[in-house]
């Protein structure tokens, strides 16, 4: 390898030992997003990456699994990587039917790649719109991408932030496939659930039903911090409450880009109840709805 890829100075590694969770998942539970980052040089990070992580791959990843007591994962393509997707697709293979993953690819993108992909467990691709992550893309190269995963069946993970949604909205009623929302749309909970802001995701997915949300990343979100996250509580309460049936939770792990500390991923699984409050909200974020979307077949 020509470049030796060291991980950035300032980066925070994942919690090297995590607390076991009090509370239990329901049996059969998907940890619905997650990442591998490398580990390099086996599959080194692409030289168009704005960050250099430390390495984190299948393996840990698989551990961590285990240990939460989560029975699958679905491994999101991390923007690191690119559009070489080595990483994730490696650790679905590895997986077998206990993963799914969704990958990160560019118009160019052949047919016979997309299938080569689909047979590994890929089930979707992901649309990134946060500014610090990524350069920009036209409009119509996501549109072109969409056409061409929809005959598989496939969705679309988008990222973005929540003063950039109104700008993205129209571009996301036009999409034509299921559309899962990373993070809520990333709203800033200093604001409170009744700011405009947070009511135009709420009224975007009350609109369009093929609009899901991930509950996920309090840790991101929070303002107030570890271990409890409470600020971030009636956001992600709200979402599971009007669409219960549209929810899907995963744990972020490594956790890429947190500066501010790194989560404790037992503490992370003992948000969940807070935010899906009874046992059958629980089971259809938890089981029902990830198994919908992804293992469908």
């Amino acid at each position: 390898m020509s470049e030796k890829q060291v991980m950035d100075a300032d980066w925070l590694v994942f919690h090297q030992s995590p607390s076991k969770p009090r509370f239990r998942l329901p049996d059969g539970a998907v940890d619905a997003h997650c990442h591998v980052f490398g580990p390099s040089p086996a599959f080194p990070f692409a030289p168009e990456r704005k960050y250099t992580p430390c390495n984190a791959g299948k393996d840990k990843l698989f551990a961590l699994r285990d240990f939460l007591g989560f029975s699958r994962n679905v491994i999101v393509q991390a923007t690191c990587h690119g559009k070489d997707n080595g990483a994730m697709v490696d650790a679905c293979r590895t997986a077998g039917d206990l993963a799914r993953g969704i990958a990160s690819v560019g118009p160019d993108i052949t047919e016979a790649e997309l299938r080569d992909m689909d047979a590994a467990g890929v089930r979707g691709v992901r649309f990134n719109f946060v500014k610090r992550l990524v350069d920009a893309t036209p409009k119509e190269v996501f549109l072109s991408i969409a056409e061409k995963i929809k005959p598989l069946g496939w969705h679309i993970v988008v990222y973005f932030e929540a003063a950039d949604l109104a700008e993205l909205v129209p571009f996301l009623e036009r999409l034509p496939t299921v559309i899962v929302v990373d993070h809520m749309g990333r709203p800033d909970v200093s604001k409170g659930v009744d700011h405009p802001d947070f009511q135009r995701f709420l009224d975007l997915m009350a609109r369009n039903d093929n609009i899901w949300s991930k509950v996920t990343c309090p840790e991101r979100l929070s303002v107030e911090g570890p271990p409890d996250y409470e600020d971030v509580v009636p956001y992600a309460q709200a979402v599971v409450e009007r669409f219960p049936d549209r929810v899907l939770w995963g744990t972020d792990w490594p956790h890429p880009n947190m500066k501010s500390h790194m989560p404790d991923d037992g503490q992370l699984v003992d948000f969940i109840p807070k935010i899906a409050r009874t046992a059958e909200q629980q089971q259809k974020l938890l089981v029902d709805n990830p198994m919908r979307l992804y293992w469908a077949r």
